[in-house]
């Protein structure tokens, strides 16, 4: 697992996860909207994840807003790294998921040497994949019968990859 920084963007701020942060976390996690995407989570698979999974807390105005992992590749000869997001209710839709990716592709790619960063929305999930475009990211094929969905069924994945030149 990667050592992850303080990172601070314009509206937001990107700091390490911790066990403070669970509940806020699984609260989040717990919303419609993204559950939908996301799954079931309860506190333990929160702090199961973030005890496996390189993972900043996304603060906005002093409140847990959402997260960030990032699955850091460290073999020379395939650097990338790796990136799940998400945001809560009260700020979805409002850049924020965009912001955070931005800061923690700059730190991987100044500090790290990273060029290349993959993330995998559901195929259906348009507003991320949205997002992830306007960050960059572009379309780089389906994967099929990628992820099980909350309702137990299986569905499609979008591999997209931002490359820096």
């Amino acid at each position: 697992m990667a050592e992850l920084p303080v990172l601070r963007g314009e509206r937001l701020t990107l700091r390490p996860a911790s066990e403070d942060d669970v509940a806020a976390l699984a609260a989040l996690l717990d919303e419609p909207d993204v559950r939908a995407w996301w799954g079931v989570y309860d506190a333990e698979r929160v702090r199961r994840e973030l005890a496996e999974i390189s993972t900043w807390a996304i603060e906005v105005d002093g409140r847990v807003a959402g997260w960030l992992h990032a699955n850091e590749e460290p073999e020379p000869d395939y650097p990338s790294v790796a990136f799940d997001v998400f945001v809560g209710g009260r700020l979805r839709g409002g850049g924020y998921g965009r912001e955070a990716l931005r800061a923690a592709i700059g730190w991987f790619a100044a500090e790290r040497g990273h060029h290349r960063f993959t993330i995998d929305p559901a195929v259906d999930n348009e507003r991320a994949i949205r997002a992830y475009a306007a960050v960059g990211f572009e379309r780089v094929g389906v994967l099929r019968r990628y992820e099980r969905g909350p309702d137990g069924r299986w569905r499609d994945g979008l591999l997209m990859e931002l490359v820096l030149r």
